[in-house]
């Protein structure tokens, strides 16, 4: 039975997006792949489009949270006239041809058995030294719900509509994969971890990247403040060093 759809969300992804689409495709259950440019300034789009994917574009960039909702909006008219919606299944633009890999996510939710699943990945990928954000969204998962998480910001997820739907809208920017996850726990959804041997562009080490991460602490803190009280604090001391003169909003 064909029930899923593969969501990526990308931005200047070029060099990888054709082998992550055609990889994706390959999955079992699978008969979409929809790609959200969200505001790349290389080909992207096109590329994508050229792999066989349906592909809609932001003219700016929105972030992750706005592009997965996207994405999950042209699924949902796309569906138009089926029996059933598609599960949607959430996956990085820079897997390349590793997203094959990704069909034991799909399992527990076409089986019934998990209205969603969050990857953690067996393959061993360098960081660059990004544990203090993940050990935020852990703890800070744990404290709202109980659940200990092992891979708390890994975004390649695969979901039932009704799960998607009960968790919008998203939560803005990085924060997106630890609000899903403490909101649909929250509300008695079934939430598992599946190991895959998938793999993407690790993070570097510049200065670049050392502001991706500040970034991503300051969105996992701001999702967390508003689902866990004791985040709030560290919340506002965040959110004034990235947003003051210097600082630039992703």
């Amino acid at each position: 039975m064909q029930d899923v759809a593969v969501i990526i969300p990308a931005k200047d992804e070029a060099d990888r997006i054709a082998a992550t689409v055609k990889a994706a495709s390959e999955l079992p259950g699978a008969d979409l792949v929809v790609v959200v440019d969200d505001g790349s300034s290389d080909g992207t789009g096109r590329v994508a489009r050229e792999a066989g994917a349906r592909v809609v574009r932001h003219s700016r960039n929105r972030g992750k949270g706005a592009a997965m909702e996207t994405g999950a909006e042209a699924v949902r008219l796309l569906d138009d006239g089926r029996d059933r919606p598609r599960h949607l299944l959430f996956l990085d633009a820079d897997l390349a041809d590793t997203a094959r890999e990704a069909a034991p996510l799909t399992e527990p939710v076409r089986s019934g058995d998990a209205d969603m699943t969050i990857a953690v990945f067996t393959t061993t990928v360098k960081l660059g030294g990004h544990g203090f954000v993940v050990r935020l969204s852990r703890d800070g998962i744990r404290r709202a719900t109980g659940w200990e998480a092992t891979a708390p910001l890994n975004g390649q997820r695969c979901l039932t509509r009704a799960a998607f739907d009960a968790a919008l809208p998203l939560a803005a920017g990085f924060g997106v994969e630890t609000a899903l996850t403490i909101d649909l726990i929250r509300q008695g959804f079934r939430v598992t971890e599946v190991e895959v041997p998938l793999a993407h562009r690790a993070t570097g080490t510049d200065w670049r990247s050392q502001l991706h991460r500040a970034r991503q602490f300051r969105d996992v803190a701001r999702a967390l403040a508003v689902r866990e009280p004791a985040a709030a604090r560290l919340t506002r001391r965040v959110a004034r060093r990235l947003d003051g003169p210097r600082g630039s909003r992703p």
